[in-house]
Order: C-alpha cells, then sequence, then structure tokens
C-alpha cells in the first residue's frame, strides 16, 4: 500500500515539475505521468546502480557531482522509451527535471504522515535467553 501512495505521490511530482518546466519537457495527462512514476522507479532500481558502478572514478573525481548526470541520462532513457507521452528537449531540459523532481519528492516526503508503530529496537530476554518483549 505504501508503494501504491508513493507512486501517486511520484506522478503528482512529475506533473507539477513538468507544468513548472513546460517550455522543455511535455507531458500528455495524468496517467501518462503514472506510468512514467513506474518507469522511473524500475530504472532507479536496476540501471542506475549499473550506472553509478560504471562511473565509480568519474563520480569521485567530481566530488559526486557525476550523480546528477547520471540522473539526467535516467530521465533521458525515461524519454526516449516513454515517446509519444513524454518528451525532454535536451539533456539540460533533463538535468534540470530530475534536480526538481527531486526536490519535489523530498517535499512530499516530509509532508506524508510516518507511522507510529513502535521499532523493534529494544528486546528483553528473560535469565534463560528467551525472548519476553
Amino acid at each position: 500500500m505504501n508503494f501504491i501512495i508513493k507512486l501517486f505521490l511520484n506522478a503528482i511530482a512529475v506533473v507539477i515539475v513538468a507544468y513548472l518546466l513546460s517550455a522543455g519537457v511535455h507531458l500528455a495527462d495524468f496517467w501518462t505521468a503514472l506510468i512514467l512514476a513506474a518507469l522511473l522507479s524500475i530504472l532507479n532500481v536496476s540501471v542506475k546502480p549499473l550506472l553509478i558502478f560504471l562511473t565509480i572514478p568519474a563520480t569521485i573525481l567530481s566530488l559526486g557531482l557525476f550523480l546528477l548526470v547520471i540522473n539526467a541520462l535516467i530521465i533521458e532513457l525515461a524519454a526516449w522509451i516513454m515517446y509519444p507521452g513524454f518528451k525532454v528537449d535536451s539533456f539540460w531540459w533533463a538535468l534540470g527535471f530530475s534536480i526538481l523532481l527531486s526536490f519535489v519528492n523530498s517535499i512530499f516526503d516530509k509532508l506524508t504522515i510516518k507511522s507510529d508503530r513502535p521499532k523493534d529496537d529494544v528486546q528483553i530476554f528473560d535469565k534463560d535467553g528467551n525472548r519476553v518483549a
């Protein structure tokens, strides 16, 4: 359930950022944004770690700023996959889109209510070593 909520919030963030950067980023509708949010999640889990691993020297030399380039490349790849519905005019628009999308997603993350479930950090054992609580 938590994943679905995050997916919808990411889709809303995509719509907001595409609206803010409407000169260089073109988005068809909300359903395209929802599919794009799912695609970005898949690309961030599968392709991004490989790109980060392959570009470790460039990332170290640039003090981590090359990760912004990797984010822009992920946006470009998503735009290439979803071409009719999502289009980015250039690499610089993809870079701006990725930075703003990260910013809006972090705001949404701060605004969401976190669960008040207690964490199992404290464990209590009896004298025989059996866990009590």
